[in-house]
């Protein structure tokens, strides 16, 4: 098919934070350059969720004036509390000298990552660079010579077979001399490009963890802005998991509460969503929360595997940036700074080069320069933290971070592997031990379709699932036979069920719940389901999460 096109010295994809922080610095630096961003949420922000504690760093560069710009940073943090959660209805408080310094959040500020990304989105705009949403990256335009020219949008108004409705619009061609992928974790893009590019060559793989996170609104007499609670322990490890729980007071006698699930769990009646409702009954949470409701849901999942896992950030006509190459930083447990920074760096190589004699050169001498910059050097000094939670578990673990961290600075002389992919870690069904969920109270917990809601997902009923199978007959004849088919379990939102038709078992896609948290493309054990991105706008919408 013959497409129109358009033609950019830079393409973006990914209104995040990683993706608008580059497209700022371009304009600043190169304003007569021409930039456009591509964004599949019907709005910047609609995609965005976040804890988030937020570390100003990397704001301070782009924009030093930013609070005279009344960026969206209202709630600074007034105390750290850390605990152990021992069991159901226990806590243990961890004194301040016990606590691996990446931890501490003095001079950082609770925020909502989705009206930062909004507010930097106008910053953008203002600079004069072109922000498209609702239009989703579908393809990646590659030259004649192999290289990256750009990517493809997606076709608008096409039925479930495949064939064009009355409504139908062909995709665009958007063409450009370098094209930054900032599609956050697990982009479908850049998992492409990895595998084309071999950029996972020599590299530990990815790990993740599923994120679920929930705002509520609170009496103001339970209110105390900018207290941050962090847990480990229960309920996680009583079904041999791993992971960690948050809390967070914000503005506006508003609480953000949350759990993440580490995805190399082995138990496959785990479910994140229901350990998620079982964790707002501890009596630590349930104080903050009771007498409230809930405002908003949602899930994400976040790529945690450090600078082990870090894949090769660039190749000819492009680069991967901010978490879709994986740069969060989870001994912090944030990554909003760090992708920021390593946009910014991105574009400031692209107008070296947009600069020089050779516009077109294929590489931007990018992953030399990330990697002199201080956020590489930040995964660097904290590398070996998520390996060895994974390693000996969130309390011994942390333990460890400890004496690495604090008193080794990083640099004791050695680098902890974890070279597990976390899908093979599934163990049987038969060999793992059922679980009994309780039911919810519609109190502090609640099922899944109730909180898909909240959410403002939406998709087009009628237009070509975007989850795909590689092998249809694997979910039953496999993964039921052998898993009790996890994904009916891991997934957040209640996409994938098993009905019986016929009298026989199938499993049954109900796309038009998908939050897009890519947790099915992640932990599926046959590595059978392939997340793509569905028609433009479609997905949750969140407002400031």
């Amino acid at each position: 098919m013959e497409r129109e096109f358009m033609t950019y010295d830079v393409v973006i994809v990914g209104a995040g934070p990683a993706g608008l922080s580059a497209a700022c610095r371009l304009k600043q630096l190169s304003p007569d350059s021409n930039v456009c961003v591509v964004e599949k949420g019907s709005e910047v922000g609609a995609h965005i969720i976040s804890g988030a504690v937020f570390e100003t760093r990397a704001l301070d560069e782009l924009f030093p004036d930013w609070q005279s710009q009344a960026a969206p940073l209202k709630t600074r943090v007034q105390r750290d509390e850390i605990y152990v959660l021992k069991n159901a209805t226990s806590a243990h408080k961890i004194p301040d000298v016990f606590v691996p310094k990446t931890m501490h959040n003095d001079g950082n500020y609770i925020i909502s990552l989705g009206l930062l990304c909004r507010w930097l989105a106008e910053r953008a705009e203002a600079l004069g660079v072109e922000i498209y949403p609702g239009f989703s990256a579908a393809e990646i335009l590659f030259k004649d010579d192999g290289s990256v020219g750009g990517v493809i949008t997606g076709d608008m108004g096409v039925n479930k077979q495949g064939q064009p409705k009355d409504t139908f619009m062909a995709g665009m061609e958007l063409r450009a001399s370098h094209t930054l992928f900032a599609e956050g974790c697990r982009g479908h893009l850049g998992k492409t490009l990895i595998e084309q590019f071999s950029l996972d060559k020599n590299k530990e793989p990815q790990h993740f963890g599923l994120g679920i996170k929930e705002i509520w609104s609170v009496p103001a007499a339970q209110h105390k802005p900018g207290l941050v609670i962090h847990t480990a322990g229960w309920p996680l490890t009583e079904n041999g998991a791993s992971g960690g729980g948050f809390l967070y007071h914000i503005e506006d006698n508003q609480v953000v509460v949350g759990l993440i699930t580490d995805l190399s769990y082995s138990n496959p009646y785990l479910s994140p969503f229901e350990e998620f409702q079982r964790y707002k009954h501890h009596p630590l949470i349930a104080a903050n929360l009771s007498g409230g409701s809930r405002v908003s849901y949602g899930a994400r999942a976040i790529a945690k595997g450090g600078v082990q896992s870090l894949p090769s950030m660039e190749f000819p006509g492009g680069v991967l940036i901010g978490d879709n190459a994986g740069t969060l930083n989870f001994a912090k447990i944030k990554g909003s700074h760090t992708a920021m920074k390593s946009g910014m760096v991105a574009a400031e190589c692209v107008v070296k080069t947009l600069a020089s004699e050779k516009p077109d050169k294929e590489y931007l001498n990018y992953q030399q320069a990330y990697e002199e910059s201080w956020a590489y050097q930040e995964l660097w000094t904290q590398r070996n933290f998520g390996p060895a939670q994974h390693k000996w578990g969130n309390i011994i673990g942390s333990a460890y971070a400890f004496i690495d961290i604090n008193l080794f600075k990083g640099k004791l002389p050695w680098t902890l592997s974890d070279p597990a992919p976390d899908h093979v870690a599934m163990q049987l069904a038969k060999d793992a031990k059922p679980i009994d969920y309780p039911k919810p109270d519609g109190k502090l917990s609640f099922d899944r379709l109730s909180s898909v809601y909240l959410s403002n997902t939406h998709h087009d009923d009628d237009q070509p699932n975007h989850l795909r199978l590689a092998d249809a007959d694997i979910p039953i004849k496999t993964n039921l036979k052998h898993y009790n088919e996890p994904a009916q379990r891991y997934c957040p939102a209640g996409v994938y069920e098993i009905v019986t038709q016929s009298e026989q078992p199938v499993l049954q896609i109900n796309s038009q719940n998908c939050v897009h948290c890519k947790t099915c493309d992640i932990k599926d054990p046959s590595q059978n389901i392939q997340w793509v991105t569905p028609e433009g706008s479609g997905g949750p919408n969140y407002q400031n999460m």
